[in-house]
């Protein structure tokens, strides 16, 4: 029994530390409101569709509260396609010079989402970017010559 309660717990941890989630934020909305940890959107490229998990922060929660929305996103330095937001988001998040495949980041100086799928070894320049999520898998659909339409929507609206 002792065993099998150990587990229970165990487990319930694994759940609660999960997708990054900062954990001082309270998540009491509804399963699809932009305050709940691990939200889901859906990146659709002419006939492909990928998914990407946003972390919990208020920058991601901004974001959200733009979609849906298409972007030209067009090609920079063969590693990121990037698309101009309508309005600036929330800069509140932790800056970063370095970036890894697949992340989804806000470039604030251009009011640009970011994403990247493929590494030059590069740093990024200042002011840096913020991650706000990162694809789940498939990545390499954005990996194409020029610019690209691509429809962002959050997973679970029609």
């Amino acid at each position: 029994m002792r065993r099998s309660f150990l587990a229970f717990a165990f487990a319930l941890a694994l759940v609660d530390a999960g997708c990054g989630a900062d954990n001082s934020t309270t998540n009491s909305g509804p399963p699809n409101s932009p305050t709940k940890a691990c939200m889901k959107i859906r990146l659709k490229v002419e006939d492909k569709v990928v998914t990407a998990t946003l972390i919990e922060s208020k920058a991601s929660r901004d974001f959200i509260s733009l979609l849906p929305l298409t972007l030209t996103m067009n090609d920079l330095f063969c590693r990121e396609k990037y698309g101009h937001l309508p309005r600036a988001i929330s800069e509140e998040g932790n800056r970063t010079h370095t970036y890894q495949v697949g992340d989804v980041a806000y470039w604030s100086p251009g009011q640009d989402l970011a994403i990247f799928y493929r590494h030059d070894g590069e740093k990024i320049p200042n002011p840096g970017i913020i991650v706000i999520g990162k694809v789940d898998s498939g990545v390499e659909v954005l990996d194409v010559v020029g610019s690209v339409k691509v429809a962002v929507e959050l997973v679970g609206e029609p």
